[in-house]
């Protein structure tokens, strides 16, 4: 579909080259891409429809378990579908504005993302250090306004990328050597100087991860004391078994995204650029294909709620 130089295009056009150095196995990558976004969309719908059908489930670390789920579906729908279009039909294509809010959207959503998981730390923290309090504590309009709080953030600090990536000028080239518009990548092309987003970008990479990691170490660092100080072995495992899915979500989301991000700024010619591309896509598929996993493996109340709700259809298709 793209011309072998970018005079061929309309301009406001870019060119998405995939992942540079292995376009012969472009096909053949895409068959696991595919694989796990289809575990994601059925995993993540699945708890959706459970946490708001089972009234066992109506609980704070459920409804931000559904908000996580839900940011993570559509995190991996502005990205995955298109994707696929650049392996397997060669698609590679995008409208400068139609970048820009693929550009927003994954940004955003990757900060809610960050915001959810340090929001179920805190609330771990309430369940374990402060239990009498609560259901007081965490009402469902607290709830509501926490969700609404980390959305308006993600907008406000993200929102400057599209402008400031919009001001650059592209005389250069208009081939992106990635699978989607990922700020840097895009910034990068441009022949103007982009210094202004790399600070930016770093600036608010720290508002975002590096508060919500300095919220998450504190809560379980809390949590820690709270648990060794519990007199019984049997009470100390129950209370800190409630943070495995927890912790197994924080480790699968924050490990590729350091490495992305640390990597594409410091990382330089050491790290060969296709590498680079497949730990970025790993890092926005990996988390939401594993979390349903982690879980409804992990977690007692989920698997007992998948039985109930079996169950419940089964006998509703008997009686019918």
């Amino acid at each position: 579909m793209c011309g072998e130089n970018s005079s061929s295009l309309a301009p406001g056009f870019f060119v998405l080259n995939g992942i540079p150095g292995l376009e012969a196995a472009h096909t053949w990558i895409a068959l696991p891409f595919c694989f796990m976004y289809i575990i994601t969309v059925l995993g993540n719908c699945g708890l959706i429809y459970l946490i708001s059908h089972e009234e066992a489930l109506h609980q704070p670390m459920y409804y931000f378990l559904a908000l996580l789920s839900f940011t993570d579906v559509t995190l991996c729908t502005t990205t995955v579908p298109n994707m696929l279009c650049i392996f397997w039909f060669n698609l590679k294509e995008i409208h400068l504005n139609a970048c820009l809010a693929q550009m927003f959207f994954v940004h955003m959503l990757t900060g809610m993302e960050s915001g959810v998981l340090m929001l179920m730390a805190l609330d771990r923290y309430v369940a374990i250090c402060h239990p009498l309090r609560y259901s007081t504590i965490l009402t469902n309009p607290v709830i509501t306004k926490a969700g609404l709080a980390t959305f308006l953030r993600g907008v406000l600090l993200i929102l400057p990328f599209t402008f400031l990536t919009k001001r650059l000028p592209y005389c250069r080239s208009n081939f992106i050597p990635h699978t989607y518009c990922d700020h840097m990548s895009v910034a990068k092309v441009s022949c103007g100087n982009f210094k202004v987003n790399a600070i930016y970008g770093l600036l608010a990479a720290l508002l975002i991860g590096g508060f919500d990691m300095f919220c998450i170490s504190v809560s379980y660092t809390m949590i820690l004391r709270a648990v060794v100080s519990l007199s019984s072995a049997d009470a100390r495992h129950k209370a800190f078994s409630t943070c495995t899915s927890h912790i197994c979500a924080i480790v699968i989301t924050y490990v590729p995204a350091l490495f992305t991000i640390f990597t594409h700024r410091f990382g330089g010619q050491s790290i060969p650029h296709h590498v680079h591309i497949l730990i970025a896509n790993l890092y926005l598929m990996l988390p939401p294909t594993l979390n349903p996993i982690v879980y409804g493996v992990k977690t007692k109340q989920i698997q007992e709620g998948v039985i109930k709700l079996f169950f419940k259809e089964k006998d509703v298709l008997v009686m019918k």
